[in-house]
């Protein structure tokens, strides 16, 4: 499926665009593992929109695709700061300060991290969420 760019305001909206993509291709296999998979694409989906939102400087754009091996994810902000430890090992932070907790998760649940500056400023984060 080719990427698909949709107006995206908020996690909530990309969140119920996702799941709507998702179930409209029915990749993903039934029962509690396909749920597990797509709770965690969601929780992928809620983080880097709400990283881009409270510290991107805003959402500049959102695409989708479904893929054989899951679903790709790319959040365009107009920030171009990097994340901290961008490649880490996703480990949670010992205690919660407000925030820290997002970008450790992406990490955890995605495959294939990206980050690339945008030609118009900013950047551009990209994963892939598998399904299986």
């Amino acid at each position: 499926m080719r990427p698909r760019s949709v107006p995206i305001t908020s996690a909530a909206t990309a969140r119920s665009y996702v799941r709507s993509v998702v179930e409209e291709h029915r990749r993903v296999p039934s029962g509690p593992a396909g749920e597990r998979a797509v709770m965690d694409l969601l929780l992928v989906v809620s983080e880097a929109v709400t990283n881009a939102i409270r510290h991107g400087g805003g959402l500049a754009g959102f695409e989708v695709a479904l893929l054989p091996e899951g679903v790709r994810l790319s959040v365009h902000d107009y920030s171009d700061a990097v994340p901290s430890a961008a490649y880490g090992p996703g480990t949670l932070p010992h205690s919660h300060e407000g925030s820290g907790y997002g970008w450790p998760l992406i990490i955890r649940l995605s495959r294939e991290i990206h980050i690339e500056r945008r030609r118009a400023g900013g950047k551009t984060v990209t994963v892939l969420v598998p399904l299986t």
